[in-house]
């Protein structure tokens, strides 16, 4: 057991965080020794929940700025002659979704492993009062056995060897080394109160790590949430969703700097008792323990004498004389007192249970066993506990990071939706790809003919200042059909009229049409002259 000590190692994260400076709210640098109890050690702590508190505040107000000048500091749309590239609000939207779900990861980790830290170190602490309070009980039931149920017997064997003064002064003699094993046990501490605080630290610390792991569970989930939700937005151009969600996204913010605060305040805190963890132990059980118990505890060297192995001595030996002479009294007196027998038998199964307990008192009192217990809740707390806290302070980070930078995208997607609603309304109703031009035609047919003919009797009078140049005269039907669509602009309202063939002209013209149409096929047949 020599080398069991070396089996905690402080981690060097433990150190670079006990190596932080540590000043209290006037700015004077304090001792990074771990006292809760003191005035000046928790405003060190309260200090750099403070710096993270004004880097969040710093963040918002860059947030602010940023959405009130890009609200106010607006172009001149009829200066622009590009429509808002949508491109950033996709790549920022995408790189803050990934962040959000790699931040997430981290912090479903790092919740995961402080979870079983404080696990570790709440299980070691029941393990331990499980330990104490079984040397009370077995220190109390030993005592009882030797001064009630041995004190009971040995009146009634007074009776019966009242007229033999040998045996009575046998009597006399176990009865001093019943008091002698009273007195040695005694002498060994109680450890009720320890235990009771013990068992106390243990339920708040699991009633406190079931909350702290509930609200981080609740946080991720809901960090999630909004990210999937404000993507959504973006996708589906609903300025609802994108108003919602970055008020909750300022929310989410602020919650991710305010877990970063208290992550940073606990792992400093943390590592300062991990850093001496012994020196803290020493100066809080002093009052209550003997310095050499705690020290025998702590440190469970085989150079260490073990404080109680006098008294286990004493114990030991009073048990043996009481044997020897409850088999001498069985031997020489029950055949003249017959009437003795069944309370000497009595006395020594009594001495037998005693020794039994002996045997579980000096295993229970050994350093090793408790040693063990603190040194699986350092390492609980001071590794997986720590560690946790620093992924966790990772995660608010990032997802600070990441809910910022979707805020600031936020606004530019609202751009980019109205400059499309904007565009939409500029198109043609009669584009059979606007989608408010299939509404229109849905909703409102006889509004949509009406704009049909309108636009069909502009294209007709258009095309009667046209004068396009003479062709050569073919008789193809495919010459013909290139000159009519020629004549009438390429217009695709009036390729393929079946009239093209027998000359004829379209069935809805006006005079001036008519008279365009005959001077341009006067030289291409003798038929269309006369007509």
């Amino acid at each position: 057991m020599a080398a069991a000590r070396v089996e905690y190692i402080t981690p060097w994260w433990v150190y670079w965080l006990h190596n932080i400076p540590h000043l209290d709210l006037s700015l004077q640098p304090r001792t990074a020794d771990f006292q809760p109890g003191e005035s000046g050690y928790r405003q060190s702590l309260l200090f750099w929940a403070l710096v993270i508190a004004g880097c969040a505040f710093l963040n918002l107000v860059f947030v602010s700025i940023y959405l009130i000048c890009f609200c106010c500091c607006k172009k001149d749309e009829s200066l622009e002659t590009k429509r808002p590239r949508s491109c950033c609000v996709t790549w920022t939207a995408t790189v803050s979704g990934l962040l959000c779900c790699a931040a997430v990861g981290i912090g479903f980790y790092g919740n995961s492993e402080t979870n079983d830290g404080i696990y570790q170190l709440t299980y070691s602490l029941d393990d331990a009062n499980h330990t104490l309070a079984g040397v009370d009980n077995l220190v109390s039931g030993t005592t009882y056995k030797m001064k009630e149920s041995l004190d009971q017997h040995l009146l009634r064997l007074n009776e019966i060897f009242a007229t033999h003064g040998d045996y009575v002064q046998t009597l006399r003699f176990m009865q001093i080394m019943a008091n002698s094993v009273v007195s040695q046990l005694s002498s060994l501490p109680n450890f009720q109160e320890t235990s009771g605080q013990l068992s106390a630290a243990a339920r708040q610390v699991s009633f406190i790590e079931y909350y702290r792991w509930l609200s981080y569970l609740l946080l991720f989930i809901f960090d999630l949430v909004v990210c999937l939700v404000t993507c959504l937005g973006l996708a589906k151009r609903s300025k609802c969703l994108l108003v919602t969600m970055l008020l909750f996204g300022l929310l989410t913010m602020l919650l991710s700097w305010t877990s970063l605060a208290l992550d940073t305040s606990s792992a400093i805190g943390t590592s300062d008792f991990c850093v001496a963890p012994d020196k803290f132990i020493m100066n809080m059980t002093q009052d209550r323990i003997s310095a050499d118990v705690v020290h025998y505890y702590l440190y469970c060297s085989q150079s260490l004498k073990n404080p109680f192995q006098q008294a286990l001595n004493v114990f030991q030996k009073s048990l043996n004389t009481m044997q020897i002479q409850v088999q001498g009294l069985l031997q020489f007196a029950v055949p003249i007192f017959p009437t003795a027998q069944k309370d000497l038998l009595g006395i020594q199964t009594l001495l037998n249970s005693s020794e039994s307990n002996l045997h579980q008192i000096t295993a229970l009192l050994d350093c090793r066993g408790l040693h063990k217990d603190y040194l699986e809740a350092l390492i609980g707390i001071c590794y997986d506990g720590v560690e946790g806290l620093l992924y966790l302070g990772l995660f608010s980070l990032l997802a600070a990071f990441a809910f910022t930078a979707m805020i600031c995208a936020v606004p530019r997607a609202w751009k980019v939706i109205l400059a499309r609603d904007r565009d939409y309304n500029d198109i043609d109703e009669e584009d059979p790809f606007n989608p408010q031009a299939r509404r229109i035609a849905v909703h409102n047919p006889n509004r949509g003919q009406i704009r049909s003919f309108c636009s069909y009797s502009s294209s007709l009078g258009s095309q009667a200042s046209l004068h396009p140049p003479t062709q050569t005269v073919s008789n193809a039907p495919v010459a013909e059909y290139m000159n009519q669509a020629a004549l009438f602009g390429g217009n695709p309202r009036y390729e393929n009229v079946p009239l093209i063939g027998r000359g004829s002209p379209p069935p809805t013209y006006s005079p001036s049409m008519r008279a365009t149409y005959l001077s341009v096929n006067e030289d291409q047949s003798p038929i269309y002259g006369n007509a």
